[in-house]
């Protein structure tokens, strides 16, 4: 069985200038993944599908992920003076500082003839306003297309090189990506025919203000 450690070698030797990092999954599924850089995402794609001995010929599912910036804190060691005539003494100091977030696309390929996998590949953007662009794998393995756009609706990653990159979900003119960490819910329920729980609480928000026993909303 190919292990991602395996396949990691085999696309360095074919691309020695291609940024490829296993990702560990400490979960019990242990299913590490290969981050891959952008710039070689293509030719590492074609590879993987038309290389004999690997021949990762499906791609069973695409998926998003949105990380947010968080906030990280580092231990710095500062030398200072000691005692008179002793040694230096090492002092720690926390240091926090923020590592901006980035969305991500996470590929699953299998190969159906030599029954193995899954493979599974991770692109990311730059950061989660200005640089949310990455290649499309359509052109690869067409069962891409739906699913790339379903992350381009809710996420707002941007596959350059997709044939049809539009909302699948929501609507055209639509502003916001409703998987985002920090989408915000609209409250306006007032086109919910039944409204009940939580989804009542809202609606009545936008409810008409009552008016006084013989009155009408005009007076």
């Amino acid at each position: 069985m190919d292990t991602v450690e395996h396949v990691r070698e085999r696309l360095l030797a074919r691309f020695p200038g291609a940024e490829v990092t296993v990702v560990p999954n400490g979960s019990p599924a242990g299913q590490h993944s290969l981050l891959i850089s952008a710039a070689h995402a293509l030719e590492i794609a074609r590879y993987l599908r038309d290389e004999p001995g690997l021949a990762y010929d499906q791609c069973s599912n695409v998926t998003g992920i949105d990380w947010r910036d968080r906030e990280v804190i580092d231990i710095v060691k500062d030398s200072q003076p000691g005692a008179p005539g002793g040694p230096p003494v090492v002092v720690e100091r926390k240091v926090k500082r923020i590592e901006p977030g980035y969305l991500e696309v996470v590929y699953h390929l299998y190969s159906l003839a030599r029954r193995e996998g899954p493979v599974v590949l991770r692109l990311r953007t730059g950061n989660r306003s200005t640089a949310v662009s990455v290649p499309s794998l359509t052109p690869v393995w067409r069962s891409c297309e739906f699913q790339e756009r379903e992350v381009f609706d809710l996420f707002g990653v941007v596959f350059t090189g997709h044939p049809d990159l539009r909302r699948i979900l929501m609507w055209d003119g639509y502003q916001d990506h409703p998987m985002r960490k920090d989408y915000v819910e609209p409250d306006d329920y007032e086109w919910e025919p039944t409204p009940h729980g939580d989804v009542l609480t809202k609606a009545k928000r936008h409810y008409p203000a009552p008016t006084a026993p013989g009155m009408t909303n005009d007076e």
